[in-house]
């Protein structure tokens, strides 16, 4: 008979407790949850958050929300689901190369983009023009989890879903929350080129010599090389980094890709469309509030919020169809 032994929560959080780095988050010592609840008897609170964001609709819907292709036909197109997959496991890996906390890293790494609207930085782009600032997918996605799917996650998750993105000020408070950062950053980079080859838009001799120089071939090896680059310079520095060599290489490749993929001369026209489908959207729906779905609607919140909700919430097919449907001419 196979020999096995029974895991508890406090059998997992002695093991963090012992294993790993001091710079580590201890699920033990987390800051809680906005309601109390008991403790479960297998799991630490962070894997508990991990699996209540998996099973969420807004993780769901991921699967058909862009990436950087609008509705793609082809089946081995990136969305916005599989790059979450991708992002948590770089972001695992990073975190178990330097021992942190890989259930807290996984967790934020599969809820990061949970907020993200329909069509991309594109849909971000035309919901902004309806609030004061900016529209921010990762605030959306700590309002997704907190109010609209409230699952009471652990301060630490919903912390590190605030701030995944390097464009807000106030960074991660946890060295899981930075590795965050630095993950989707990798996972974006590496597997929109793949894309953007895939679909014809670049060629591999297209790309910057100093990338391929630096990480390699595109694909598993930029990859691997881009992890091996924060490892080593957060031992070294005792903070979650990558080396000065590295980040400016990647930076040159990021400021390639949206010269020459996300923001190229050809997309003008789509990028048009996308931002009148979701202006069309949102201004419909603030004049008919009441067609809102109840199972999306947050009737404490103003009629405005209601909409953007709603709107964000979209799949690209959805919010394509749905435009469809209001506004394409019937002939019969």
């Amino acid at each position: 008979m196979p020999e096995f032994r029974r895991r508890t929560r406090e059998d997992s959080e002695r093991l963090e407790a012992e294993t790993l780095a001091p710079a580590a988050t201890r699920s033990a010592e987390s800051r809680g949850r906005r309601l109390p609840e008991l403790d479960d008897a297998y799991r630490t609170a962070f894997q508990r958050d991990r699996d209540r964001i998996v099973h969420s609709k807004a993780f769901r819907r991921l699967k058909h929300k862009t990436q950087v292709f609008v509705n793609p036909e082809g089946d081995h197109y990136v969305t916005r689901l599989t790059h979450a997959l991708q992002v948590t496991q770089i972001g695992r890996s990073i975190a178990r190369n330097l021992s942190l906390n890989e259930d807290l890293a996984e967790a934020i790494c599969l809820g990061h983009d949970v907020g993200h609207s329909p069509f991309g930085h594109t849909g971000e782009d035309a919901l902004s023009e309806f609030v004061d600032g900016e529209w921010l997918h990762s605030a959306q996605g700590v309002r997704i989890l907190e109010v609209l799917e409230p699952a009471n996650l652990t301060w630490e998750v919903l912390d590190g879903v605030r701030a995944h993105s390097w464009k807000i000020k106030e960074p991660p408070s946890t060295p899981e929350g930075w590795v965050c950062r630095f993950a989707d950053r990798i996972a974006y980079l590496t597997h929109d080129v793949d894309d953007a080859i895939r679909a014809g838009v670049i060629r591999r001799e297209d790309l910057p010599g100093a990338a391929l120089a630096r990480f390699g071939e595109p694909g598993g090896e930029w990859v691997a090389s881009m992890i091996r680059a924060v490892v080593d310079e957060s031992l070294a520095q005792g903070a979650i980094l990558m080396d000065r060599e590295s980040l400016g290489v990647m930076n040159e490749l990021r400021d390639f890709m949206f010269s020459n993929v996300y923001l190229r001369a050809g997309t003008e026209g789509q990028r048009r469309t996308v931002m009148g489908i979701v202006r069309d959207l949102v201004n419909y729906f603030v004049e008919h509030p009441g067609e809102i779905p109840d199972s999306y609607r947050h009737n404490e919140a103003d009629t405005l919020t209601q909409v953007l909700d709603y709107v964000a919430g979209m799949t690209d097919r959805y919010a394509i169809s749905v435009h469809d449907t209001l506004y394409r001419p019937r002939l019969f």
